[in-house]
């Protein structure tokens, strides 16, 4: 069904005047497109991932390497979805350099501050481009349009 603005009403469900840069906790869930079993089975109450559930799941622990100041915690990839906990304490990523982020005069390019956003859409990107390479199908979607996020504010959630 092609979007109709008259139907179809898109609402942000991210907090209102929320920095998604600051430092916190984050619950996730990403759905793959059209709710599509992707990634493995469940079996017996375990899973068993599929070379496409193992991308993900490499996608996922990149994420630490690719961002500074971003931790991962507990997650899991499900057939059709994704759950996964993010801690952030003023992440970053480099600032594009066009020398290849080599040092210059000594001094290392400074750091932007990385949202939410900006590290799921990496995280999404990374396992959908090894996914389609692995399928041999180009530009075919893997994730729904958005993700689901809770912020969590203590242990309690």
């Amino acid at each position: 069904m092609r979007f109709d603005p008259d139907i179809h009403h898109r609402r942000s469900i991210r907090l209102p005047d929320y920095d998604y840069s600051s430092a916190g906790a984050y619950f996730i869930t990403i759905c793959t497109f059209e709710r599509e079993c992707l990634f493995g089975e469940a079996v017996n109450g375990e899973m068993w991932l599929n070379d496409a559930g193992q991308i993900v799941q490499d996608a996922w622990q990149q994420i630490v390497t690719h961002f500074t100041g971003v931790d991962i915690d507990q997650f899991v990839v499900m057939p059709n979805h994704f759950h996964g906990i993010i801690t952030t304490v003023g992440a970053g990523f480099p600032r594009p350099d066009p020398q290849g982020f080599e040092k210059q005069g000594g001094e290392t390019p400074p750091l932007r501050r990385a949202t939410l956003g900006q590290i799921v859409g990496y995280f999404k990107y990374q396992s959908t481009k090894h996914i389609n390479q692995l399928r041999d199908n180009p530009g075919v979607p893997v994730w729904q349009r958005n993700y689901y996020e809770r912020v969590i504010r203590n242990d309690c959630g």
